[in-house]
């Protein structure tokens, strides 16, 4: 059937999280502020922004295009880029130049553009004669949605339980009642299963920056771990009824993380896409998110899948689903659709995929509309993954009623 069911009764599945101070996600969440500016802007505006960061240097890139007052949009972000990309720095916390990347100090260069002509025309619908007044797919590829029973997010309990450490350390760090605490941080939680169901959390692994006070008054590990594990791990963890006296917990196994953001290592928007979606239970087109405006599908069509994926799971037509996406580039209409239920479906999986090509329109045009994606709301999805989080409009499940009439 699907890769995600064991051939064992039991077996242990690992998802991992990064937090918001990551170098990766310092990237993605610059890429979507700057993506957000340009939504206030002009709801129609085409962009695709990278961000590369390393010690104390920023670099945007990337195209971008707006359909009204192009030539004054344009001049108010070259303005406004290095401001936004610095607010953005400093809202997450990187503000002291002893962490090598300083919101105040670090180098910034532009390298933005104007997008294509060639992808323009494709996506406007003034490419091939057929497609004439139709908004095509931005690109070629498959996307993936996702969606199962076993967390009241319909998501896999491993990234959840894993995004879940990290907003709480960040939440300690933030209000300062952890002051040794520094942005860059890492999760990780294996869960064993029985089948499909999660039974006991194995392990544990949360690896976060942290201060030295100065040459003579270090924070010793034990502390640490202890403070990691009795403000952090257990609160987060002990309400699942899943974590006991039986899990393995790792805290900073190193022994010492000091050095850490885009000092300790170079950041790339785009790099964490696994930690964006479903921790890998479940499979991935390979395109990222961050960046990128709902005309490219590699983002939008993402959401509908699951959108897709999660309103089959609450209609309680199948445990598990995964849908898949696939798009040609200037095409208006997907070039297929695919619905996968690991062998827990309760009607026929056809029966599913012909509610789903009824219901939802999967044009690029369709997906646009349904999910509202031209509101700038997009930085508050660079962190903490894209799925499981109900402020968005995809994590809706209007339609499992209709779908589960479809499907009697």
């Amino acid at each position: 059937m699907g890769f995600i069911l064991s051939n064992k009764k039991y077996h242990l599945f690992t998802s991992e999280s990064v937090s918001e101070g990551h170098p990766d996600k310092v990237c993605d969440a610059i890429s979507d502020a700057i993506l957000d500016r340009c939504l206030e802007l002009d709801k129609d505006c085409r962009v695709a922004c990278e961000t590369f960061v390393t010690t104390d240097f920023v670099l945007v890139g990337g195209e971008i295009g707006f359909k009204t007052n192009s030539d004054e949009n344009l001049k108010i972000i070259e303005k406004e880029v290095e401001k936004i990309a610095r607010k953005v720095v400093a809202e997450i916390g990187y503000t002291d130049s002893s962490l090598g990347f300083d919101a105040q100090t670090f180098q910034f260069v532009n390298k933005l553009h104007t997008q294509s002509l060639d992808i323009s025309q494709g996506v406007d619908g003034e490419g091939l004669d057929k497609y004439k007044g139709e908004q095509g797919a931005g690109d070629q590829g498959m996307m993936f949605g996702f969606a199962c029973n076993e967390t009241a997010e319909f998501m896999p309990a491993t990234i959840i339980y894993a995004h879940q450490l990290l907003r709480k350390a960040t939440q300690l760090r933030k209000s300062g009642k952890i002051s040794w605490l520094r942005p860059d941080a890492k999760s990780q939680v294996t869960i064993k299963y029985n089948g499909n169901k999660p039974v006991h959390i194995d392990s544990v692994v949360v690896s976060h920056q942290h201060a030295v006070l100065n040459d003579d008054v270090k924070i010793e590990h034990d502390e640490i771990e202890r403070v990691t594990i009795e403000e952090i791990i257990k609160p987060v963890l002990e309400p699942t009824g899943l974590f006991d006296n039986n899990t393995k917990i790792y805290v900073n196994p190193t022994g010492r993380f000091v050095t850490g953001g885009p000092h300790g290592d170079s950041g790339l928007t785009g790099r964490k896409i696994i930690v964006d979606t479903y921790g890998g239970m479940g499979r991935h087109g390979g395109g990222a998110f961050s960046g990128k405006d709902s005309s490219k599908v590699d983002r939008s069509a993402a959401y509908m899948a699951r959108y897709i994926a999660k309103n089959i799971v609450a209609a309680q037509l199948a445990e598990r689903a995964e849908v898949q996406l696939a798009y040609a580039i200037g095409v208006p209409h997907p070039v297929s659709i695919m619905v996968e239920t690991f062998g827990t479906e309760k009607v026929s999986v056809e029966k599913i995929v012909k509610a789903v090509e009824k219901i939802f329109d999967c044009t690029p045009a369709g997906i646009v509309k349904i999910l509202d994606l031209k509101k700038p709301v997009f930085k508050d999805t660079s962190n903490y993954g894209h799925f499981g989080r109900n402020e968005f409009t995809w994590e809706k499940t209007d339609k499992a009623q209709e779908l589960k009439q479809l499907c009697k």
